[in-house]
């Protein structure tokens, strides 16, 4: 394990944990700078932008600008977080993503806020559930999704320590604070088995982790044994961590706030079909556009419960049963 779950009942968005702890990195480092689209009051980068404002850009609604010109300044030796909202920060400027910084392998931050269902009022423009599958299908890119406002602060401090371009996907609602950060531990590319079990491997990350511990809770009820897996780096994929685990259980569910296609399910599948074939069932939206709506109401209405959850980890049990 990667740490202990903490007992806070604290629910704080990943967003102002990422705004706050950028701040502190500012006084750390000062080649650290950071550019926002006209959005800083909404990505938390205003912490920074109050603290520092020779050192921030306010880019305007230009986002394809915005990431060339942190590709540029990342070629000085700058160390460059460009933040808008995720629909934006990679779907309208991917191709600037994809040619100015990882073809270049530029060491450029890319944190893009109101990712996924939880956008909510926003509506089926700007909740993004495809980013996952565009970002780490570019070369050299690394996908992260914390989990919670502690990983989320130490995730912005080691991709800042990290060479080479990242994009982090945060969110806008507050999420339930999961770990203890007086021994939690953050290493990109690593997987964080959070609940041990032996019947099933129970693989998710972002808001989705904190179903998939609820969902351990009903299934322990009915005398089940779930591993609870936290996937919060997306790419590289900790693929010792996720076969050991099948192993173990001999079948799995991934869950994800984001297309079935593209995401950690197909990834995940991926490294099972060629080193250890086993049962799999995936939970994520069902290859449709989001709606407007608040956010937790989304989640239940496109089925991200821990009811479904607990739902497909019997059923895929069953199967390696059969």
């Amino acid at each position: 394990m990667a740490g202990t779950l903490t007992q806070s009942k604290d629910s704080i968005a990943t967003r102002v944990a990422y705004g706050k702890a950028l701040a502190e990195l500012g006084k750390e480092n000062p080649n650290i700078v950071v550019l926002d689209a006209d959005l800083s009051g909404s990505t938390q980068t205003k912490f920074f932008a109050k603290e520092f404002p020779e050192r921030f850009l306010n880019m305007g609604i230009a986002e394809q600008n915005m990431i060339g010109v942190a590709a540029g300044l990342a070629s000085t030796g700058k160390i460059p977080f460009a933040s808008s909202f995720a629909m934006f920060a990679c779907g309208r400027a991917w191709e600037f993503v994809r040619n100015s910084v990882c073809h270049n392998q530029f060491n450029v931050k890319i944190c893009a806020t109101h990712a996924g269902l939880t956008v909510g009022e926003d509506g089926a423009s700007h909740q993004i559930i495809e980013d996952i599958a565009i970002m780490r299908a570019i070369p050299h890119m690394t996908v992260i999704v914390p989990a919670d406002a502690t990983e989320a602060r130490l995730a912005t401090r080691a991709i800042s320590e990290f060479f080479g371009p990242v994009y982090m996907r945060l969110g806008r609602s507050n999420v339930p604070v999961l770990f203890d950060e007086k021994d939690f531990e953050f290493k990109i590319g690593k997987a964080q088995i959070i609940k041990p079990g032996i019947d099933v491997s129970i693989f998710a990350y972002g808001v989705m982790v904190s179903r998939a511990l609820w969902a351990q809770e009903l299934l322990q009820a009915e005398g089940i044994s779930a591993e609870i897996i936290n996937v919060s780096t997306i790419k590289p994929l900790d693929k010792e961590t996720i076969l050991t685990s099948v192993q173990k259980t001999s079948c799995a569910v991934v869950c994800e706030e984001h297309n079935i296609h593209g995401g950690l399910g197909d990834a995940i599948a991926s490294i099972l079909t060629e080193n250890y074939p086993a049962p799999m069932q995936r939970l994520g939206i069902m290859d449709q556009f989001g709606q407007s709506g608040k956010s937790d109401e989304l989640l239940v209405h496109y089925g991200l419960t821990k009811e479904k959850i607990a739902e497909l980890a019997k059923k895929v049990i069953t199967r390696k049963q059969g």
